[in-house]
């Protein structure tokens, strides 16, 4: 095998303009589908950061809610009923809503995604909101998402400098007692924390009855999975009771297929891999036709074809390899430059990595065999 890989490097070596080319379309196809695979990850990431901090066991959540984005309410009475399980420790219940924030700069508003929870207990397991729970008891007080886009104003900025950040929320003032760190999502671009009677407070029209999220914290050592069960049989079936990890997987699903946006990204994937397949593909049938005589004349001193695709696959492997170089290297700046831009949670990450390798590989792989067919055309008698 290594004494053919030179047979393959000088072949591919003899037209450095034609290898350029060849190179710069695999990398162009790796980076599309570098974009496209981190933009689906940061998509379903992004938009189950809050399920993932919820420091409990089990959720209730209206049988008729999709997502965080379109959230139903539903009777506290039944997160409360919950608590006559002997396995269930505690109920806390958990308020969420959208509404339009005021940029105290600009004036300008914009939606944002607005949580709420008794500050007695702290339920989510983000920084900034644990030593900051206190400033919630005061009227109209909320923690501000240091993550938010810049289009809510410079309030972490602000804040940092020890300056009293107000601003209009639901044409109420509100006060900035603290930041906190969640990040944007696709479903929202900056969040909010407060208590639930603040909550009440600025969605003058929501009832404290019902709420949005139930979390349920169970007993050491209780399995969370069956008193998931038991807990579907006893409570009314407008509930849906899931477990954190099916919470979790809840909202990534109805990203994944509920929406388009998951369909998109895994069709430009796919468009990344074919446009790969063909620009590798006229390359290196180009070099087969370019060099027909010489594989005819390997085959009439008794080369067989297999030795000739063996050729044309090392080809394609240098040409995977290579290609995938530049295609990583400039897909890692690509990611920086997004992730400024949209602060979405657009990260490399090693099994990415290693996918796209692997189908940088196969994409080869796949037009060096459509292409090693010329070769069974390549007859001695006919060329000669």
């Amino acid at each position: 095998m290594n004494q053919r890989i030179p047979l393959s490097w000088l072949q591919l070596t003899r037209e450095k303009t034609r290898l350029a080319v060849a190179l710069a379309g695999i990398a162009f196809a790796d980076i599309l589908m570098f974009m496209q695979l981190g933009f689906r990850d940061a998509l379903y990431y992004s938009n189950v950061r809050f399920h993932t901090s919820l420091q409990g066991d089990i959720v209730l959540i209206n049988r008729q809610s999709n997502a965080v984005l379109a959230m139903k309410s539903f009777s506290g009475r039944r997160l409360y009923k919950a608590l006559e399980l002997p396995a269930v420790q505690s109920v806390h219940p958990i308020y969420l809503d959208y509404t339009s924030w005021k940029n105290p700069v600009t004036g300008r508003p914009r939606n944002i995604l607005v949580f709420a929870m008794n500050p007695e207990v702290n339920l989510l397991n983000l920084p900034g909101v644990q030593e900051n729970l206190d400033k919630l008891k005061l009227p109209d007080v909320v923690l501000f998402d240091r993550s938010s886009r810049l289009e809510y104003g410079p309030i972490a900025a602000s804040f940092g400098q020890g300056q009293t950040v107000t601003a209009e929320v639901r044409r109420r003032r509100i006060k900035v007692g603290g930041l906190f760190t969640l990040g944007a999502s696709f479903g929202a671009d900056g969040n909010l924390i407060t208590s639930d009677v603040n909550f009440l407070r600025i969605f003058a029209n929501r009832q404290r009855g019902l709420i949005d999220i139930g979390l349920i914290r169970l007993k050491p050592g209780v399995n969370s999975k069956v008193v998931a069960q038991n807990l579907r049989n006893y409570l009314p079936q407008d509930v849906n009771v899931l477990t954190k990890q099916e919470f979790i997987d809840f909202e990534r699903d109805y990203w994944a297929s509920g929406t388009a946006i998951g369909f998109i990204f895994t069709l430009g994937t796919v468009m990344g891999f074919i446009v790969g397949t063909v620009i590798v593909y006229q390359i290196l049938y180009t070099e087969v036709t370019d060099h027909l005589a010489e594989y005819a004349t390997l085959k009439a001193i008794g080369y067989t074809q297999k030795y000739l695709l063996i050729v044309i696959l090392q080809e394609a492997l240098l040409l995977a390899v290579l290609g995938y170089l530049p295609g990583i290297a400039f897909a890692l700046f690509m990611y920086q430059r997004a992730r400024e831009a949209t602060l979405l949670p657009v990260f490399m990450s090693f099994d990415r990595a290693i996918m796209v390798l692997i189908l940088t590989i196969i994409m080869c792989f796949i037009s060096g065999v459509i292409a090693v067919r010329k070769l069974r055309s390549a007859d001695p008698a006919d060329i000669f």
